[in-house]
């Protein structure tokens, strides 16, 4: 079975009930010069999505065991919006995954927000309490079990992207603006696009538009 192109849009920590102290001293003494670095659920395993699919853990834990290399090189970029593509464009990048790790079956991430052109549009996102998302992109298949779709073991992570629609529910980005974590939230991703842009796209259309004006 051929590989395609899959994108799951996750929502961070609902309610704040996500462990968010998370950061590093010298992270800490950053916030004070404007640094923005974002804590939540990223993927989750066993779960239907909104795009009703399953993903093992077996399968996720040796993905996020291999993305561990890329984040330790700090070569964890992500993009601003999902792409249709499986290459990470680095003129499109707007954050780096600092830190990933499982909290029971959720995948839990840590994100540095960059000084880019696209990190900028985020940061002013995420300081209008604009409610974002991450999302993964990956490579597999997927097959039909039990009446539900399972992704198959040649999933291949290759990023987490930050995205506007959310479709998996019990996950959220927070914002660190101190050594704790403030109201915004935001999504994760991994399958086909979504086509769920309507409302809430043409709201983060026009917040884009605002900022980058004021830029």
């Amino acid at each position: 079975m051929s590989k395609t192109l899959l994108r799951e849009f996750f929502e961070l920590c609902p309610e704040g009930s996500c462990a968010v102290d998370v950061l590093t001293e010298n992270e800490k003494r950053r916030l004070q010069d404007g640094a923005v670095f974002l804590v939540g659920v990223c993927q989750k395993a066993g779960t239907k999505n909104g795009n009703g699919r399953i993903y093992k853990k077996e399968t996720l834990q040796r993905e996020v065991e291999n993305y561990q290399k890329a984040i330790s090189e700090r070569r964890s970029l992500g993009e601003l919006d999902h792409p249709d593509d499986s290459v990470v464009n680095l003129k499109n990048c707007s954050h780096l995954i600092t830190k990933m790790w499982w909290d029971g079956d959720s995948v839990m991430g840590k994100i540095e927000v960059l000084d880019t052109p696209s990190g900028q549009v985020l940061k002013e996102l995420v300081k209008s309490n604009i409610k974002l998302g991450i999302s993964s992109r990956g490579l597999g298949s997927v097959k039909q079990q039990d009446g539900n779709t399972i992704v198959e073991d040649d999933f291949q992570l290759i990023c987490f992207d930050m995205v506007s629609d959310p479709s998996t529910p019990g996950a959220y980005l927070t914002p660190q603006q101190d050594i704790h974590i403030s109201a915004p939230r935001a999504t994760f991703n991994i399958s086909e696009s979504s086509s769920k842009k309507s409302t809430k796209s043409e709201k983060i259309n026009n917040a884009l538009d605002e900022i980058l004006r004021k830029l």
